[in-house]
């Protein structure tokens, strides 16, 4: 200890008379002597913070795969053993070839700097340390005017350079100067740091370079930009032979090995790391992961400050993406709703493990760019709210009808709550939160939804008879209904709560009016296949910070917010969709719940389905307005539609992305039906009249679907096009009495009654025997479903399937 104190006396005098010949020109006026000087040199501020230098931050997908580097500063920090040696013998040859010789201070540079200054040209040599000092400065400036003044030509900034200089030689060793130097040093073309500089001029890591390429980085520090290798390779291989020369004369080379690398070209291999999400293969996902970070105050106090920890830190960002689940997402979508499509439609899909809210997947059909003039570019997420990058959403249609079934349950309906309500019924004395009586409000069926007949729980819930759910939310209590989609964790997707003026007048809730987003919904639907357990929404496991020397551990945030009976209780009227409902044909091979979606006029259509261990949320439509630009007469992959539902397009998407998303999960059941909810059959039967009712609603005869069960696929896709449909052959095959490769199925089924030009889609047999669905409808896969009811989202009106 007594020892240093003694050099940092010693070199202090010397370094104090220094400053005085540096100073004296300017000051000597003054009366000030070099004493003096040397003496207020000595009793300066010197302590100085060294903290890591700005470093790039990473995202890992859970598997511990890079997804995207964020930065300000393309900088990877290494140890000094993680240099190659010539590297360290080339900087020092050239910067300051007594490096490990002085305290901080070169002097015979610093004399030559005095002479300078003494004829008026304010320049000092600056000694490794020195340098070290000054990039620390503007390194760890918090606001432009530090900035400046880190990097002013003034006698000033270097008297407090080589005072901070002398006292870090006291606190770290050589080496430690030595590796954080090379660490901070900026070496041109965006490159920081040695690793980062070997990586993009010459593709190696610092541990790799050779004796030239060495010589080359070297070279570049005093002036990045005239001795950049890329831009002025003539002015760099120059630079570099400098260095070499410089190197044999200091003798760490011989004059053989400096010709012999002299000899050799540059050998640039330049590369650059990506910057940001938009060269992410997953760009979105990175996106959230972005705006979740800069939006979360656990992150930090303000915005800005966050943003800055991500881009500076060199943070390791652990996430939850699946990437096989990412890809067979994106590969659905993409198949489905091609991101270039002259409609400009769009699909979007979200895949969430319930129990945890881990996000597994988000994926849409556009490329990730800011202008979103050009066809098939937005850096909009429409996965996800607006304050996590996403759009202010879309309405949902039906996937809203499974609150009112929660809703309904919670209160101890039972599954036979039975209601007659004709194929249009007007809703009378619905009050709001508030207690204020709203309007009447009709409400239709259309199609062959047998709307005449009585529904219960289970029948309607997989007809999705419109005018059962307006009956069963009257009965339930609109609030009730609203209150037990916030439960679920549901809020429109603009930020705003159910508690406005226009949701709490909407009496079309339980149709699906409120625009969400496809994350909304899945965390909803989860919730159900959880068993009553919400969790929060994590697109972030973990995030470890080594330069502040601590991990973050992103906690789950679940709580159980139902009860196991009435998540059961509404898992089991989804499974029944699968059993002649709205979602036959669209099965995965193991058990699975879902609720397809269709709103006014087919301005949005949506699938939202699951397993017990996988959840799946599916949006079709257009963000110019879908209602202005709704899915009718649209072309998608190829395929024209004349009009689209929740189980034409989004339906398929979620089936295809399921099928290979859970193929490595354990095929696991549902629980069975709670028992306290009573009969899980239909309804009770119809009298005669209803009967025959119901019947002519069906049998529509000429102007019905056509039935083409066990004909081939060329035969069906002629007869139904003669009958003025559109036929759509699904490369889905179901389970059929008819022999493989023919028509097993059609949906709607033969004889529905739909408008010319209207959708039917055809499903070949896997020759399997039984129904589609496997269900308990025998030989008849779509049972009692029909074309798409009436339902959506404008009070009385909208397309629902």
């Amino acid at each position: 200890m007594l020892q240093k104190i003694g050099q940092l006396v010693g070199v202090g005098v010397v370094a104090g008379v220094l400053v005085a010949a540096l100073a004296l020109p300017a000051v000597g006026g003054l009366g000030i002597t070099a004493r003096n000087v040397a003496t207020g040199f000595l009793n300066m501020p010197s302590e100085l913070e060294t903290p890591p230098p700005p470093e790039r931050s990473v995202i890992y997908d859970r598997d511990g795969e890079v997804i995207a580097e964020i930065y300000d500063q393309n900088r990877e920090v290494v140890a000094l053993d993680k240099m190659a040696p010539v590297m360290r013998d080339a900087i020092i040859a050239i910067e300051d070839s007594s490096f490990y010789e002085h305290g901080g201070i070169d002097i015979a540079g610093t004399f030559r700097a005095a002479i300078r200054t003494i004829s008026g040209n304010v320049e000092g040599g600056s000694s490794i340390t020195q340098q070290y000092v000054k990039n620390v400065l503007v390194e760890s400036a918090d606001s432009q005017a530090e900035q400046e003044e880190a990097r002013e030509t003034t006698l000033g900034r270097k008297v407090r350079e080589l005072r901070y200089a002398i006292a870090l030689e006291q606190r770290m060793s050589k080496d430690e100067i030595l590796e954080g130097y090379l660490n901070i040093a900026y070496f041109g073309d965006g490159a920081y740091g040695a690793e980062s500089a070997a990586q993009h001029f010459f593709g190696v890591s610092a541990d790799e370079l050779t004796l030239p390429q060495a010589a080359t980085l070297a070279g570049t520090v005093r002036y990045p930009y005239l001795y950049n290798p890329r831009l002025n390779p003539d002015a760099a291989q120059h630079r570099r032979d400098v260095v070499l020369d410089r190197m044999a004369e200091t003798g760490k080379i011989t004059k053989a090995e400096a010709e012999e690398a002299k000899a050799t070209e540059l050998g640039l291999d330049v590369s650059s790391p990506s910057n940001g999400c938009m060269p992410s293969k997953q760009p979105f996902f990175c996106d959230f992961v972005v705006q979740e970070i800069e939006q979360n105050p656990r992150y930090g106090e303000t915005e800005t400050e966050r943003a800055r920890w991500l881009r500076t830190a060199g943070l390791q960002i652990h996430t939850t993406l699946d990437i096989d689940m990412q890809n067979a997402a994106q590969k659905a979508v993409d198949e489905w709703v091609p991101r270039k499509n002259k409609s400009r439609k769009v699909g979007a899909e979200v895949l969430l493990e319930p129990g945890t809210g881990e996000i597994r997947a988000m994926a849409q059909s556009r490329n990730y760019g800011p202008d979103e003039t050009k066809l098939g570019m937005t850096s909009i997420n429409f996965t996800a709210d607006a304050h996590h990058g996403g759009s202010t959403g879309f309405q949902a249609g039906s996937t809203f009808k499974p609150f009112t079934l929660a809703a309904a349950l919670k209160q101890g309906k039972e599954f036979s709550t039975s209601y007659s309500t004709g194929n249009t019924t007007t809703i009378t004395g619905q009050r709001n939160c508030q207690g204020e009586r709203l309007a009447p409000w009709t409400v239709s069926n259309a199609g062959d939804t047998k709307g005449s007949s009585t529904n219960n729980m289970v029948s309607g819930t997989k007809g999705s008879v419109n005018t059962y759910f307006a009956s069963l939310q009257a009965d339930v209590g609109l609030c009730n209904v609203i209150e037990m989609a916030e439960t679920l964790g549901v809020h429109r997707a603009d930020g705003t709560s159910f508690d406005n003026e226009r949701t709490q007048a909407n009496n079309s809730f339980t149709l699906g009016s409120e625009e969400v987003s496809p994350l909304t919904m899945a965390t909803a639907y989860a919730t159900f296949a959880s068993r009553g357990v919400y969790c929060e929404p994590q697109a972030i496991d973990k995030i470890v910070d080594e330069h502040a020397g601590k991990t973050i551990d992103v906690k789950r945030n679940c709580e159980r917010v139902i009860s196991k009976d009435v998540a059961d209780g509404v898992s089991y009227l989804l499974q029944q969709t699968f059993k002649g409902g709205t979602t036959t044909g669209l099965e995965i091979g193991r058990p699975a719940a879902a609720k397809t979606g269709t709103t006014d006029g087919s301005a949005s259509a949506w699938f939202a389905g699951y397993t017990p261990n996988l959840v799946g949320t599916v949006f079709v439509g257009d963000p110019r307005g879908p209602q202005n630009y709704p899915l009718r007469n649209v072309t998608l992959g190829g395929r024209y539609y004349s009009v689209v539902y929740g189980a034409t397009i989004p339906g398929p998407i979620w089936q295809q992305t399921m099928t290979e998303a859970t193929d490595e999960l354990s095929a696991k059941d549902f629980p069975s039906p709670p028992s306290k909810f009573g009969s899980t059959s239909g309804p009770p039967p119809q009298n005669d009249d209803e009967e025959q009712n119901a019947d002519a609603a069906a049998n529509t005869g000429e102007d019905g679907v056509p039935d083409v069960l066990g004909m081939t696929a060329d035969e069906a896709v002629r007869r139904l096009e003669a009958a003025g449909f559109q036929p759509n052959v699904s490369s889905t095959q179901v389970r059929s009495e008819h022999p493989a490769d023919t028509v097993g199925a059609v949906n709607p089924e033969p004889g529905t009654g739909l408008p010319e030009g209207a959708t039917v889609n055809v499903f070949l047999s896997n020759g399997g025997g039984g129904g589609a669905g496997g269900g308990d409808d025998g030989g008849d896969p779509f049972g009692d479903w029909g074309p798409p009811g009436w339902g959506g989202d404008e009070p009385g009106r909208g397309r629902d399937d």
